[in-house]
């Protein structure tokens, strides 16, 4: 019997089953010396059986038994296992050689949680983020997002995502920011183990979120809700109202969009987003091309 805990594998996937079975390969290809297994939890979509296998590191595909969208297929898929980890990994990344043997390691025997650092490819140009800690406190995450700790990165002890933790949020609109709302509740409870390699290769061209502009909108509310103690920092207060801004910009509600930017200005008269809010209000620039623009250098609005 290995030393190593058992550790399973969700990989939600719509309708991107050539990107699926690459974001599985690179799973199945890890160096691990524990058990390892893998459940694929197909939403909106017929499972493709022929991604099963046996073996040592079995493969299961199911559909999304819960809410439809990338919350409920997770907590289908963590449901499904009896694993002692679970680690998410979302249907258009891939993770790289040495990912679950580093992050096991980093995890230990105290953390409940843990992330690394990343590799962002859009369109061919890759820049890697790192977070410049091996821990992320929960004032950290008030602060900012941290998108270097993406959801293809995240470790976790079944246990507390079945206990104290939860699961993921199914009630994020259009289940966006439910990550950094699983950040943020995983971290008040105690600091997440980070490893500052970028171990894991996101893939930014071609996402199924990128200009649902009322969907960003509604779920940067919803996570203000949920924690409302980001108005109380002052760069994570403005970053925020920065965001809303800026997608109120890219739908033309100008009205809301000058708004929430000079919110964005009294929390931190230094926030660049509600200067970008402004000028794609008054038709200067467009939302997306300045997004386009960040990305090819790793970095998002």
């Amino acid at each position: 019997m290995s030393d190593w805990p058992s550790v399973g594998v969700v990989i939600p996937t719509h309708d991107r089953p050539e990107q699926m079975r690459e974001a599985l390969r690179s799973v199945l290809t890890q160096f691990y010396p524990g058990d390892l297994e893998v459940v694929v939890v197909y939403d909106r979509a017929k499972p493709d059986e022929t991604v099963a296998a046996g073996g040592e590191r079995p493969v299961r595909v199911m559909k999304n038994q819960r809410t439809p969208g990338l919350s409920g297929a997770r907590n289908t898929g963590i449901t499904a296992l009896d694993t002692e980890l679970v680690a998410f990994l979302d249907d258009d990344d891939e993770w790289l050689p040495g990912k679950l043997t580093a992050q096991v390691q980093a995890l230990g025997t105290a953390a409940e949680m843990c992330t690394t650092a990343i590799e962002v490819d859009y369109r061919g140009r890759r820049n890697a983020r790192l977070a410049q800690r091996t821990t992320v406190r929960h004032v950290d995450l008030l602060r900012s997002r941290m998108m270097m700790l993406h959801s293809s990165t995240f470790l976790f002890r079944r246990s507390a995502l079945l206990g104290g933790l939860g699961m993921v949020s199914e009630d994020a609109p259009g289940s966006q920011n439910e990550d950094w709302d699983m950040l943020l509740r995983a971290a008040r409870r105690r600091p997440i183990a980070h490893v500052d390699t970028p171990y894991a290769l996101i893939n930014w061209a071609g996402s199924h979120f990128e200009t649902r502009w009322d969907t960003k909108i509604s779920s940067l509310r919803w996570i203000l809700e949920r924690h409302p103690e980001i108005h109380g920092s002052p760069e994570g207060a403005s970053r925020v109202y920065g965001q809303i801004a800026c997608w109120h910009a890219a739908i033309g509600d100008r009205r809301q969009a000058m708004k929430w930017a000079v919110r964005a200005t009294k929390a931190n008269p230094g926030e660049p987003r509600a200067a970008v809010a402004a000028v794609a209000s008054a038709g200067l620039i467009s939302v997306p091309t300045v997004m386009a623009a960040l990305h090819r250098s790793g970095r998002g609005i």
